[in-house]
């Protein structure tokens, strides 16, 4: 049993470089000097060590805008769709209204339409409104998320019925209940809600190409493809970009993975 384990340990393990390996290569190319990474062998460690490639991004790539727009319609994205999806999510659970068990149909059955085939109307009806090349345009496909409506009405079924309906008897409006009652229940899902739209607008690329024509607007992916073009020779000045554009995600997704595991595995259970 002992060496079951052992070789079961050793496994994940393996598998668990082989996953890291070309992450850890590419922060540690963003600290080679220029052409050495494109030498063959490749090597794995940088022979001097140098912050120039990201002193550069910065200082002449404009990378410090880029990771402004990034974060700050990353950050609007998740509240927004916060916003609109959890009371969408929990009405569609415990609320009775006429229609809404057909309407969540209908609604989940739209999850399997490609986001892609509504791309070119959205983008018309935005040109119409006057809200291309805005902040605003580059929000609007985040206001709402289907799946997020499901993952948080099937959360907000496991919500005691005799615990809403206690609340209304001692007094309690809908507003009261939904605050005190039923956000701090859905945290975890919140959380993992929250995670899931944060790192979806962050790693956006083909709505903020598309709706986001002035450079200075661009967000880290499409600045990141654009740099490509004019610097696609410096291999080291590509990784310390990527480096940019993952780290941030990176240190969120590991700051709150136990919430997001939780709200993944309570919903999986109590769904």
């Amino acid at each position: 049993m002992k060496i079951k384990s052992l070789f079961l340990n050793l496994a994940v393990a393996l598998i668990a470089l082989i996953v890291l390996f070309p992450l850890v290569w590419m922060t540690l190319v963003s600290f080679m000097p220029t052409g050495e990474a494109a030498t063959f062998p490749p090597p794995l460690v940088p022979s001097r060590w140098t912050l120039e490639h990201y002193r550069d991004l910065f200082l002449n790539q404009g990378m410090g805008r880029y990771l402004w727009n990034s974060f700050a319609l990353a950050t609007l994205a998740t509240i927004l769709a916060l916003s609109f999806t959890v009371p969408a999510g929990y009405a569609f659970a415990k609320l009775k209204f006429a229609g809404r068990e057909r309407l969540f149909q209908l609604l989940v059955a739209a999850l399997v339409v490609p986001a892609q085939i509504g791309t070119l109307p959205l983008f018309l009806m935005l040109k119409g409104m006057g809200l291309v090349n805005t902040y605003a345009g580059a929000l609007v496909p985040w206001l709402a998320s289907i799946f997020g409506l499901f993952l948080v009405r099937q959360y907000a079924l496991s919500i005691p019925d005799e615990m809403l309906e206690a609340a209304r008897i001692d007094g309690a409006g809908e507003g009261q209940i939904f605050r005190r009652i039923v956000l701090p229940t859905l945290q975890p899902i919140i959380v993992t809600l929250g995670l899931f739209v944060f790192l979806g607008s962050w790693n956006d690329f083909l709505w903020p190409l598309i709706v986001l024509t002035d450079q200075s607007n661009y967000t880290l992916p499409v600045a990141l493809a654009a740099l490509s073009r004019e610097h696609v020779q410096d291999v080291e000045l590509m990784m310390a970009g990527a480096v940019v554009t993952v780290a941030p995600v990176l240190i969120l997704f590991l700051a709150l993975q136990r919430y997001y595991i939780r709200g993944m595995l309570a919903g999986s259970v109590k769904g």
